[in-house]
């Protein structure tokens, strides 16, 4: 039956295949075949979480690349340039949603599907944000590969789109999900190993793991060391991120002892982490996204929810503190808490605003090697954000986008 299951995992992945050797090509060509000059004017620049701002700036970019930044002094506007007045307001780097699922109903069959239902839900969930890339975690690949061959396109508005293929221990199908969905559960080494191959033969950017899986009132089933081990190896291999997500103690043991990269939640239902996991943590460099918003939402009543929100926030900061890094994500798609204004706020109880807008921009830059994306520097990506407000006055000024721009182009303006 686990045959069965990886083939069909494989399978699917290569009815997607068809769409993946379209996504090198689209993502070179879509701003060539599009070039423009966009300029931001007058407002206020934040090169980097830690940089002063820069007052009354001009941020240019063209071809997709920021080409020019200053005051307006320093800066001369081409004269065939597209002018977004930013007079009042804040630019910074395009943010990174590092938790995100592509699965609720509005991507079905999205190879095809209309382009504005499309559009208007990722406004909704990901580009009304700053989302200018995104990590998915966990979603069908027949919708999920065709949507981002789509937006790397040029046909439908969006963020760039990295995807983790799950692997779940045997036994182990969480009771929030339904039970009709064929889940890859791997049994063995060998097993989890073939799994990830199939991944990143048909390319899949990283891997994901439950290392732990809740199953409501019966115990949480956890995954083997080897197992996650000999999946880990693979993606390392290749050079590939490896996420977990941990259920209990025991699970965080497991990312600790298979070498995984990043924490994809935090374990609220736990004590805080110890020393010496906080210690491995640090010495293997693994990555945080706390999604502390999830578990102030979840139906638990008032009183829980408090409770695991504050255990939540007291190990984003026991982590941070310890100097790991930080990465912002929101489990959005599994959730429908859309708006990002929770999770900013309940992170700075531990952060301080500008570590939450390096969690946006510099640290899973920096974390996934994407050199030229983090920073408003010239060179880099133009994956711009401009914000209404001060974010480092205020940490709930991140959730008031008035433009979100990817390469050079504009995928959401505030009405």
């Amino acid at each position: 039956m686990q045959h069965s299951v990886i083939s069909g995992l494989i399978g699917n992945l290569r009815r997607a295949a068809r769409f993946l050797f379209l996504l090198g090509a689209a993502a070179s060509s879509c701003v060539a075949a599009n070039a423009q000059t966009l300029v931001l004017a007058g407002g206020s620049v934040y090169k980097s979480p830690d940089a002063a701002p820069l007052a009354d700036a001009v941020v240019v970019t063209s071809d997709g690349v920021i080409t020019a930044i200053g005051s307006r002094s320093e800066v001369q506007i081409p004269k065939d340039a597209q002018i977004i007045d930013c007079t009042g307001k804040t630019v910074v780097a395009g943010f990174w949603n590092s938790h995100v699922h592509f699965t609720p109903a509005a991507w079905r069959n999205a190879a095809s599907a209309p382009i504005a239902p499309l559009e208007e839900h990722m406004r909704e969930m990901l580009t009304k944000w700053g989302f200018t890339t995104v990590w998915d975690l966990g979603s069908d690949p027949d919708n999920s590969l065709p949507l981002r061959r789509r937006i790397n396109a040029g046909e439908v508005a969006g963020p760039n789109i990295r995807f983790a293929g799950n692997i779940f221990p045997k036994g182990g199908h969480p009771v929030y999900l339904p039970a009709e969905i064929r889940l890859p559960e791997a049994a063995t080494p060998e097993e989890a190993a073939q799994m990830a191959r199939g991944f990143m033969a048909m390319g899949m950017d990283g891997v994901k793991l439950f290392t732990g899986t809740y199953m409501g009132d019966k115990p949480v089933v956890n995954m083997d060391v080897a197992i996650a081990r000999a999946a880990v190896d693979v993606a390392h291999a290749q050079g590939k991120p490896v996420f977990a997500h941990p259920q209990n103690r025991m699970g965080v043991d497991v990312v600790i002892a298979a070498g995984v990269d990043v924490l994809a939640h935090t374990v609220p239902r736990e004590a805080g982490y110890t020393q010496e996991e906080l210690a491995a943590f640090k010495s293997q460099g693994t990555a945080l996204t706390p999604t502390l918003s999830l578990f102030a939402k979840a139906p638990l009543g008032a009183a829980l929810a408090a409770r695991l929100v504050g255990s939540g926030v007291d190990q984003l900061k026991a982590f941070s503190d310890n100097g790991g890094a930080v990465l912002f994500g929101t489990d959005v798609g599994f959730t429908e808490i859309y708006d990002t204004s929770l999770e900013y706020e309940l992170m700075h109880r531990a952060l301080s605003e500008s570590q939450v807008l390096a969690s946006l921009t510099t640290n899973p830059a920096r974390y996934f090697k994407a050199a030229n994306k983090g920073k408003v520097e010239q060179g880099f990506d133009a994956d711009l954000v401009v914000l209404d407000g001060d974010p480092i006055a205020d940490v709930g000024n991140l959730a008031k986008v008035a433009y979100t721009i990817r390469a050079g182009h504009i995928i959401y303006r505030k009405p």
